[in-house]
This record gives C-alpha cells, sequence and structure tokens, in this order.
C-alpha cells in the first residue's frame, strides 16, 4: 500500500471517511461494491465543472490582492 504523505495533500476521503458517513447517515457500513461506487461517485462530484472551482479560488485570491 502507498504511503500518504498528507502534507502534500489538499483534500481526502478515506474509505474509514465513506464507512462514517455511511453510517451516520444510513445506518450501516457500505459493501465493497458500494464503496467502489461511492468512489466513482465521489470523482464525478468532486471533478464536475472543477475548472469553476480552481478559477473562482485563485481570482478570490487575486482580488484580495489587487487595489
Amino acid at each position: 500500500m502507498e504511503t500518504i504523505n498528507k502534507e502534500e495533500l489538499l483534500f481526502y476521503i478515506s474509505k474509514e471517511t465513506m464507512q462514517y458517513e455511511a453510517m451516520r447517515a444510513i445506518g450501516r457500513y457500505l459493501t465493497e461494491e458500494e464503496l467502489d461506487m461511492a468512489k466513482d461517485g465521489l470523482e464525478w462530484g468532486l471533478t464536475f465543472d472543477i475548472e469553476t472551482v480552481y478559477n473562482t479560488i485563485l481570482f478570490e485570491m487575486i482580488k484580495d490582492k489587487c487595489p
């Protein structure tokens, strides 16, 4: 298994986090098949129009520094 350098991450969702959210929301842990589906959904949702997210973040940073 690859070691994750947490200092290099900007965002991270672990299986443990997903299982916690599943237990909180639906009262049970997810199966491996459901975890695969959750991963696909997270990838889709988090990358959906990521260009807009990046542009907004960068615009806000620049806007605050310009007179």
